[in-house]
């Protein structure tokens, strides 16, 4: 192979890689295993159809509810995701309480943010997220005690190779990254 050859072929391929990071959809991460893009406001995307859907006229599941409401907070739409969380039956699931404490906490509201998460621990004591989420307000509030609590848990948990311990670790080490 020329030199020549080898240049357009590293630019070529430096190009190419470059554009399939900016060329996929934008999507929020929902429950653990899930991906869902958000919709614009009013809307509701439901998993069965693959589409935004119109939220009033939606007969989508409390899951769906649940995992879109994550999606909006994790896209920065806190005030959207806590009503959504409203529209679900079932307010006293571990993941509806885990993600209004998260909603809650991102708008500024810590102390509310904890009693939603204490509520989700008691229902479901081995859920890393909330554990993670938990640990991460507790880094706010400066109980860096707590916090590490938290992270001993998750390990027990799933290790420390998991997204939740990995992620705590990191906002323990440097508070500046929540």
């Amino acid at each position: 192979m020329t030199i020549m050859t080898a240049r357009i072929a590293s630019v070529l391929l430096g190009g190419c890689l470059a554009a399939s990071l900016f060329s996929g959809p934008v999507f929020a991460v929902g429950n653990d295993n899930s991906a869902m893009p958000t919709c614009k406001k009013g809307e509701i995307y439901d998993q069965k159809t693959k589409k935004c859907v119109k939220q009033q006229s939606a007969n989508v599941s409390d899951e769906n509810r649940t995992d879109y409401a994550y999606s909006l907070a994790k896209a920065g739409r806190y005030e959207e995701a806590l009503a959504m969380l409203d529209t679900v039956k079932d307010q006293n699931s571990a993941e509806v309480l885990n993600y209004r404490g998260y909603a809650t906490r991102k708008l500024g509201r810590t102390d509310e943010g904890i009693s939603y998460y204490l509520q989700s621990v008691k229902m479901d004591p081995q859920y890393a997220k909330v554990r993670e989420y938990l640990g991460e307000a507790y880094v706010i509030k400066g109980r860096l005690d707590l916090a590490k609590e938290q992270l001993n848990t998750i390990k027990t948990i799933c290790g420390t190779v998991c997204e939740e311990y990995q992620d705590l670790n990191a906002v323990i080490l440097d508070p500046s990254k929540i």
